[in-house]
């Protein structure tokens, strides 16, 4: 709610700047990326807005060369608080909840300006976030709509990753939070049922999207490891990709591994000795950089996949000790794998090239396994992933689901 049109100070300034910059990055695009700033008036809503209040997003869409349609997006918020949140003139930096965030969709716009992806990409700084959310809400509608132009599949959002430093003086440089929600409230009755027959409580498609970044980016090129969370968020938190969650969209937070208080959400003071404030001093750029890559690994790896298999089923008509797997067959897929992990285990833990086939029987009980297939494409990048459960009845002949698989990058793209 501060000045829109100071060119020096307040929400408008650094909107500004930052669509300028992004608009600079799209020159080396050869005309495949546009930026937009698309706008709403957020009317009054009770503590958090008082007036009429117009909220502009910045949107950098980078087309996909031969998936355009089909979309993925990371995100940070530009708005920044402090103490009081009604308080629209005193200072708030907002260093690293959330400048941290936009610069890393920043940057990726910048470095994928210039390189060539299947699906398009969409780096993004919204507003409003910390008066609710409010720009990533109207962004979510936007892309979730029947109008949409395209299928969004996948979404980041970069929030709080300026330090690996927490208030006790704790350290941990080389790891980031990546939070995961379980199933979702809204799920409807007969996906619930599902889950239940498959034993999916844990294959929600923000875990699977989790279980995807671990596996391209905890990795030599980025020297981070990443700590998947099985939780929606920290207690007390919310984030911008709530509302895709909400609407159906594989959603996932990073956030840095500890956090020191002192620096989020404060007025700028010194106070008995101790600096409060989110000041740009408490930022870590090294630390920066490094989720910079884990964001970026993802992304390159979703953008340039082949096409998920369609139509997966396991054959649960008769008894037996294997488990019989089928898909539809896409010629433009190189080969299929499986892959299987132990019901309580956390990630993928067992792989087979199956070739390209539609049909294949793994010596590994079905009641004992949780099962996926991947389609694997040129340099080996595996499929992207998407996950539905179709269960219609318990004494169904084949239980008929899709399932999410970890995809694969190599160093050398980076």
């Amino acid at each position: 709610m501060s000045s829109q049109d100071d060119p020096e100070r307040g929400i408008g300034a650094a909107r500004d700047w930052i669509a300028a910059e992004m608009r600079s990055f799209s020159e080396a695009s050869e005309g495949r990326m546009t930026v937009e700033t698309p706008s709403f008036i957020q009317p009054p809503n009770g503590d958090r807005i008082d007036r009429d209040t117009n909220i502009i997003n910045i949107v950098a869409i980078l087309k996909g060369d031969t998936d355009p349609g089909g979309a993925y997006l990371i995100s940070g918020h530009y708005d920044s608080r402090n103490s009081d949140p009604m308080d629209f003139e005193g200072e708030a930096p907002g260093a690293d909840d959330d400048a941290s965030g936009v610069a890393v969709s920043m940057e990726l716009a910048r470095i994928m300006s210039t390189r060539r992806t299947a699906t398009t990409l969409m780096f993004v700084a919204v507003a409003g976030e910390e008066q609710g959310l409010l720009g990533a809400t109207n962004l979510a509608d936007q892309l979730t709509s029947e109008n949409s132009t395209y299928d969004l599949q996948g979404m980041f959002t970069n929030d709080i990753i300026g330090s690996p430093k927490a208030d006790d003086g704790t350290v941990d440089p080389h790891r980031i939070r990546l939070f995961g929600q379980g199933v979702n409230t809204n799920e409807t009755e007969t996906a619930q049922a599902s889950r239940l027959i498959l034993g999916g409580e844990n294959d929600t498609p923000p875990r699977q999207l989790a279980r995807l970044v671990r596996e391209v980016a905890s990795n030599d090129a980025t020297n981070v490891t990443v700590n998947v969370i099985y939780r929606i968020d920290r207690f007390l938190r919310g984030g911008d990709y709530r509302p895709f969650l909400e609407r159906g969209i594989a959603a996932a937070r990073f956030t840095e591994p500890h956090e020191d208080y002192a620096h989020q959400h404060q007025d700028v003071r010194l106070e008995d000795g101790q600096q409060y404030g989110d000041l740009l001093e408490f930022c870590d750029f090294d630390f920066i950089s490094r989720v910079a890559r884990v964001s970026g690994a993802a992304l390159w790896s979703l953008a340039n996949a082949p096409g998920t298999p369609k139509n997966i089923t396991i054959d649960a008509l008769f008894l037996g000790n294997n488990s019989t797997l089928g898909w539809t067959l896409d010629e433009a897929v190189e080969s299929y794998e499986v892959v299987w992990r132990a019901t309580n285990a956390p990630f993928w833990s067992n792989v087979i090239d199956v070739g390209k086939t539609d049909t294949t029987t793994i010596r590994q009980s079905k009641d004992n396994a949780v099962f996926g297939v991947r389609a694997v494409g040129r340099m080996g990048i595996r499929a992207r992933r998407s996950i539905r459960e179709r269960v219609t009845a318990i004494d169904t002949v084949k239980s008929d689901w899709m399932v999410d698989c970890p995809i694969v990058v190599y160093e050398h793209l980076f």
